[in-house]
């Protein structure tokens, strides 16, 4: 259970709370530590996933809360930006990201319960949706630095992409549960 991969994932939980707080400080170097500690934060999301399978260290506690603490890691800073520049330009693909990761959350619950979780395992395109999100989420922090404005537009732009690619990913992963949602297959997997 204490193992580098799980620990990894539980600092990311613990970062939370470090990221509000530098989020809301008045200092010139606010968003550049948040930018970092929410970065570190995406890195670990990818490192403790990959030195579990590495070292065959994949446990019951880390499949619990690797997915779990990378929602509310992103769930939080999708707040915080939208509450720092409240227009619906942010809020719809917040909304959008937000929505879908409870969706899918429930989705893969519920095809737990009845045996079925493959059917909805992780796909490349919500990996490649992750990480356009993440990056997203990073130069929106950077918004007042002296990278200028264009690096929260690209921000912006790729929070939409994000959010296009979750839509698309949340379709077909219930394209893939259908037939369970539906009742067109029994629990046992019978059509």
């Amino acid at each position: 259970m204490w193992n580098i991969p799980n620990l990894l994932t539980m600092l990311r939980i613990v970062l939370i709370p470090v990221f509000v707080v530098v989020f809301y400080l008045d200092a010139p170097w606010a968003p550049y530590v948040a930018a970092a500690v929410f970065g570190a934060a995406a890195l670990t999301d990818w490192l403790d996933g990959y030195l579990a399978r590495l070292w065959e260290q994949t446990s019951p506690l880390g499949a619990f809360l690797d997915p779990v603490a990378d929602k509310l890691m992103v769930a939080v800073a999708l707040v915080l930006l939208v509450q720092y520049d409240p227009r619906t330009l942010l809020a719809l693909p917040a909304m959008v990201i937000i929505g879908r990761e409870i969706t899918v959350s429930a989705l893969r619950e519920w095809m737990a319960e009845i045996g079925a979780r493959a059917k909805v395992a992780v796909s490349m395109t919500g990996k490649i949706k992750t990480t356009a999100q993440m990056i997203s989420i990073v130069l929106m922090i950077l918004h007042d630095t002296v990278f200028g404005p264009w690096v929260y537009g690209l921000g912006v732009v790729l929070l939409y992409v994000a959010a296009v690619l979750t839509l698309w990913s949340m379709v077909l992963y219930l394209r893939a549960a259908w037939p369970s949602l539906s009742g067109q297959v029994d629990i046992e997997g019978r059509g």
